[in-house]
């Protein structure tokens, strides 16, 4: 009885451990327990605290979507953990004080609730939510800071005027940084080697998965550079990581079969040059970062107009 017993126990624990792996893999659209933990691996050699956050957060996420009564199948998926993960990273980066830690878990674990909210409102459309309650919950948390003495701003996120800001597009080109940060801005990182061990997780989901993100990161940074961005955004990878993130999602994750994906994913990958270009602009007065809000408006632009215009 006691064998049987730990049997059960370590079955529980595993399905546990399991399901937030799979909602740190998620972020980049992907179920896959390897590719999740070869993922964590990279945030934590960027960052010890940082990894920790992100398993934390995972944990939370998937915690409160099974006490909640969540379907199974979609905890087991992950789909309750990742819009947690990126709250609880952002949160941590762009807050200060110790008590960003305990901020960063309670956002973590009211993105779950968020994401079961948006679960509800969309089902009806069959549009996915992707990372929508992330980016709005850590925009809000994050202007509190201004009403809320508890809550500490980090002094990276400066709002300016935009009648004193400057284009600076000046600067050394670092095509290989360009290459790898823009997989590693998807969660927050700029380290070459935590880019290479992403593209590792990503490749090890699935060749197709790594043959689109090298595709949606170069599309993203012939764009940007040919467009006139700032070197340095550029080669940091904040233009990259959206690119990436939307020809996963109109390419492959939600194609439905289109004979014309890697196309459209292609088109997609290149619209968000422009549309982060502005995002960014319009958040220079509030200090915010754009996050994945590119990403999320382009592809339910691609998504949505393809309901009405199939042949697209």
């Amino acid at each position: 009885m006691v064998f049987i017993q730990n049997q059960i126990d370590t079955k529980r624990s595993n399905w546990f451990i399991t399901s937030s792996l799979k909602g740190i893999s998620q972020v980049i659209l992907i179920e896959n327990t390897i590719s999740g933990l070869i993922i964590l691996a990279a945030i934590t050699i960027t960052s010890y605290s940082l990894g920790i956050i992100a398993l934390l957060s995972a944990m939370v996420g998937t915690f409160v979507a099974k006490i909640g009564g969540a379907e199974q199948e979609s905890i087991e998926q992950g789909l309750f953990g990742y819009n947690s993960v990126l709250t609880g990273m952002a949160l941590a980066l762009f807050l200060t004080g110790d008590e960003r830690w305990i901020t960063a878990l309670i956002g973590a674990a009211i993105a779950a609730i968020f994401t079961a909210a948006m679960m509800h409102f969309m089902r009806q459309s069959s549009i996915p939510i992707l990372t929508f309650p992330f980016i709005i919950l850590s925009w809000f948390l994050l202007l509190t800071s201004y009403r809320l003495i508890s809550v500490e701003l980090s002094s990276d996120l400066v709002p300016q005027s935009l009648s004193n800001w400057k284009l600076n597009i000046e600067g050394e080109t670092h095509w290989f940084n360009g290459a790898v940060n823009g997989i590693g801005q998807i969660f927050f990182l700029d380290h070459a080697i935590s880019g290479i061990l992403l593209f590792v997780a990503v490749f090890w989901a699935g060749w197709r998965f790594g043959l689109y993100a090298i595709i949606g990161n170069a599309v993203a940074l012939l764009a940007s550079y040919g467009l006139g961005g700032e070197h340095r955004a550029i080669f940091l990878g904040l233009y990259g990581y959206n690119a990436i993130l939307t020809i996963f999602a109109v390419s492959i994750v939600f194609k439905e079969n289109d004979r014309n994906g890697l196309f459209i994913g292609i088109i997609a990958a290149f619209l968000t040059v422009p549309i982060t270009a502005s995002i960014s602009t319009w958040l220079i007065p509030f200090g915010l970062p754009a996050l994945t809000m590119p990403f999320v408006l382009c592809t339910w632009l691609i998504l949505g107009a393809k309901k009405v215009l199939p042949r697209l």
